[in-house]
């Protein structure tokens, strides 16, 4: 009976952390979320594709993955996490780290068109910091940018 116990608690471990893992989206999924959303914005302009992407339960924000979109100067124009930032510049954010991701990003973006980057950030499902790695391209004057998270294991 004891065994039985065993095996069925060990079973119902391995469901829940399968479970938490199909929560979690993954880098390929983050880069083709941003993939998405340019098309998006050259299909439907701006102010479409902003309000979407600022839409919590709208095409863009998919678990723990969200679109956000900045300006070249830091200035956020849209988000699907954190509506309180829109509008506001964040180029001097920092991570848990003390790094300036958005100036890294933007010093990034200026040589190459699109690329990745790890910096941690709050995850909106562990409630935690934790490592994230972002997919970013740019598209005119904005960068679109989506991560994955990274939990330590």
């Amino acid at each position: 009976m004891v065994k039985k116990i065993v095996i069925a608690a060990v079973l119902c471990f391995f469901v829940a952390v399968s479970v938490f893992a199909q929560q979690r989206g993954t880098p390929a999924e983050a880069k083709k979320m941003v993939e998405e959303a340019i098309a998006y914005i050259k299909a439907n302009g701006r102010e479409k594709a902003f309000a979407e992407i600022n839409n919590p339960q709208g095409k863009f924000v998919d678990r723990d993955l969200y679109i956000s979109v900045i300006e070249m100067n830091g200035t956020n124009l849209a988000r699907g996490f954190e509506p309180f930032l829109l509008g506001k510049n964040i180029i001097d954010a920092k991570d848990a780290d003390g790094k300036f991701f958005i100036r890294e990003r933007i010093q990034k973006v200026k040589t190459k068109r699109s690329g990745w980057q790890d910096y941690k950030f709050f995850d909106p499902l562990t409630k935690k910091v934790e490592r994230k790695a972002v997919y970013f391209e740019r598209y005119g004057d904005i960068i679109a940018a989506c991560g994955a998270y990274m939990p330590e294991k």
